[in-house]
């Protein structure tokens, strides 16, 4: 990826974000991976306390997009581990930001993915298959489509209507 710094694309992007074309996402979520600064095409994930989807969807090439996982918040279990990190580092996957928690944080800091989180738990998800792929999902309050860019650094996460250049 050619790192673009968040803020210099809100910068320059300011009628977009004025449209809503440019969201930031709500400075909630913690850093894991060793990639800090990621971007790609989404794909969205609607589950709750279940990964099946989760790996089903990591499963396929990654061809550099991320992968939004919306898990509800929930703060109850993990719905990506260290086996999901290596899996979306080697299928090719940019990154992977989960609104709920990880577990295995010291292996997903060890994988060349960027992953984005609300925080850790030691418990494993339930295994029943049930969510959606490939639906809007709302996290902390902003809209994500599913096929719209990505872009996430240390000063934070964008989504975008448009693949954005500086």
């Amino acid at each position: 990826m050619g790192s673009l710094a968040t803020a210099e694309l809100c910068d320059a992007n300011a009628s977009l974000l004025a449209k809503g074309e440019l969201r930031v996402l709500q400075p909630m979520f913690q850093t894991y991976g060793q990639c800090r600064a990621f971007c790609g095409p989404i794909v969205t994930l609607k589950v709750f306390e279940d990964n099946v989807l989760v790996r089903e969807v990591l499963e396929a090439p990654g061809d550099g997009r991320v992968l939004v996982v919306d898990g509800g918040g929930s703060m109850r279990c993990a719905l990506v581990g260290g086996n999901l990190g290596q899996l979306a580092q080697n299928m090719g996957w940019a990154g992977i930001v989960v609104n709920g928690c990880i577990r295995d944080a010291y292996e997903i800091n060890g994988c060349d993915i960027g992953v984005r989180a609300l925080g850790c738990h030691p418990l494993k998800s339930n295994k029943k298959g049930l969510g959606e792929k490939h639906v809007t999902v709302n996290i902390g309050g902003t809209i994500i489509h599913d096929g719209e860019w990505l872009y996430a650094d240390s000063d934070g996460i964008l989504v975008s209507a448009i693949e954005l250049s500086l």
